[in-house]
């Protein structure tokens, strides 16, 4: 008898617009415990992604159907590994999951202060002292 494990291939998103948390939609918030602190939030055209102290949730909005979108939540204890790519304009983080999983993930039109506040973002989720 053969196993084989589901691995669904690696996911891109692309997010455009940091956004305050009040902004955020009902059901993103309905992800994020009391014990948990936001600490960045973005949008795109139809997705949005929470980072919190303690996971980043991904809400994946399928633009054809209305009512259909995947919910991804990755508690940081379960990266393997990541990178930060800073390019002019524009942030990449790329990451491995202890399943196996990989993420990419964009930010566009992104000035100084934003990219520290994901470099900030970044350091909790991998654990690195600030």
């Amino acid at each position: 008898m053969s196993y084989i494990k589901f691995k669904e291939l690696s996911k891109y998103f692309d997010f455009k617009e940091e956004i305050a948390v009040d902004k955020l939609p009902d059901y993103a918030k309905e992800y994020v415990s009391s014990q948990e602190t936001i600490l960045g939030s973005y949008k795109n055209s139809k997705d949005y992604a929470v980072f919190t102290d303690k996971k980043m949730i991904l809400f994946d909005r399928d633009t054809l159907a209305v009512y259909y979108k995947k919910i991804h939540i990755f508690p940081y204890v379960s990266i393997s590994s990541g990178a930060i790519n800073f390019k002019p304009g524009k942030v990449e983080l790329l990451f491995s999951f202890d399943s196996g999983y990989q993420l990419h993930i964009n930010f566009i039109d992104m000035n100084h202060d934003k990219k520290e506040r994901l470099k900030k973002t970044y350091k909790t989720m991998l654990n690195i002292k600030l």
